[in-house]
């Protein structure tokens, strides 16, 4: 006997483009997004929820999140977020080798607990696919990777975590990285990281790569590698990358996190290297709120470039603050960034939705019929709204079915309070 079809309506939802829908939804899959006011009875047995005119958006995406270092800041202490988030990026070397000391500490029964803490954060945000760097290397082992390796099966089927064997401390700095990440790629790990800037030479900063190209290659899988990160427009690894994805036949299974040098870059090298980025398929997440310097993500965009935002840090030795939700994130970025008109404004909650998901290579992202029911549903009528208030979704859903709720209610003296114990009179 077939199982009964589950049936999802959400009615009254705003679609970005202006649209206001009934989304209907049968067994995970988005059957029909029905003009207002036609009259189309839910099924029997449908769960309903009324958008009351407020946003649907698809789910949000982190292209780059350090995921075993959560909630770490006060274990490593303050030198370390001052030397990353000093100047123009000078002392990022310094601020890993500080950060570095408390891999010497990982265990994972206080990682899994902070991971965990971070993935709820991210199904009540509604951030739905994360890109999630774990530290591999002589210092820290294999002991974030199973932390998050054993949460992201918790939290299969709710959040997807593309994990990524990420060589902090380098690979030629770091004898003996390159066989843990080469085991973290047989236990489970999908994406080879890399870091190349931080080598102590060109020719060991292009080993770097090559050696990550070559294993994503063996394993079929992607690269995701932090480029360009001190602000150095010398140090051109962000082209290093490109290259070398062009040799192994990496076309488009690319990206490149931070590449914040690139905003000092002479105009003709940064033109060779927006062709290049383009052969290559390679994509890009910016994270403009954890440093002094930033990709030019509207130059980059304009040029049909695929660009993300990230998260990137939370609580951590890079970034103080950070609640996994993208909407702050692209908050914070429409400031940095220069992005205040109502189009930019549309392009940020792109760069984490959709936009992000093609930066990952996610396929069938889009709130359209026959597409996967998994979207949010906001209390906001308006992107500015949304952005500003970047508040969480009243709900998230996944596949069909809502995994996280959110609701709010305040009361003034202007809008009439709950009776209750007497306190200090309001004036």
């Amino acid at each position: 006997m077939a199982p009964t079809p589950t049936h999802l309506v959400v009615t009254e939802a705003r679609l970005l483009d202006g649209r206001v829908v009934t989304v209907h939804a049968t067994d995970g899959v988005v059957t029909r997004l029905q003009p207002h006011g036609e009259e189309v009875a839910a099924p029997p047995g449908a769960t309903v929820l009324a958008a009351e005119g407020g946003l649907v958006t698809e789910a949000f995406v982190n292209g780059h999140m350090h995921l075993e270092k959560v909630h770490t800041l006060a274990a490593v202490g303050d030198d370390a977020l001052a030397a990353y988030t000093s100047g123009t990026m000078g002392g990022s070397l310094t601020s890993i080798d500080l950060a570095s000391a408390v891999k010497s500490t990982y265990d994972r029964a206080w990682i899994e607990p902070n991971v965990r803490r971070a993935m709820e954060a991210a199904l009540t945000h509604g951030t739905l696919h994360v890109q999630a760097f774990v530290d591999v290397d002589t210092k820290a082992g294999l002991e974030g990777l199973h932390a998050v390796l054993a949460v992201r099966e918790e939290y299969r089927g709710l959040v997807d975590l593309q994990v990524v064997a990420f060589p902090q401390d380098g690979l030629l700095r770091d004898d003996g990285a390159a066989a843990l990440c080469e085991e973290a790629m047989t236990l489970g790990a999908d994406v080879v990281g890399g870091i190349p800037w931080i080598e102590d030479t060109d020719a060991d900063a292009l080993e770097h790569v090559e050696w990550a190209c070559r294993l994503a290659a063996r394993h079929g899988a992607r690269v995701a590698m932090l480029v360009d990160d001190a602000g150095d427009p010398s140090l051109r690894t962000t082209a290093m990358l490109a290259e070398s994805m062009l040799r192994h036949g990496l076309v488009g299974r690319g990206v490149a996190c931070h590449a914040r040098a690139l905003a000092t870059y002479p105009e003709p090298t940064l033109l060779r290297l927006e062709g290049l980025a383009r052969r290559a398929g390679l994509g890009f997440v910016s994270d403009p709120h954890t440093g002094p310097l930033a990709l030019p993500v509207r130059r980059f965009l304009d040029a049909g470039i695929p660009v993300a935002l990230g998260q990137d840090d939370i609580e951590d030795a890079y970034y103080p603050f950070g609640r996994h939700s993208m909407l702050e994130v692209a908050f914070l970025a429409a400031h940095l960034l220069g992005f205040l008109s109502g189009p930019d404004q549309q392009r940020l909650v792109e760069l984490v939705t959709t936009r992000a998901a093609a930066v990952l290579g996610l396929r069938d992202h889009a709130l359209v019929e026959g597409g996967p029911a998994t979207f949010c549903v906001h209390g906001s009528e308006r992107v500015v709204d949304l952005l500003r208030e970047h508040a969480a979704p009243r709900w998230v859903v996944r596949d069909g079915r809502v995994v996280a709720q959110t609701s709010t209610t305040t009361r003034t003296a202007t809008t009439g309070l709950d009776d209750g114990p007497a306190g200090p009179a309001l004036s």
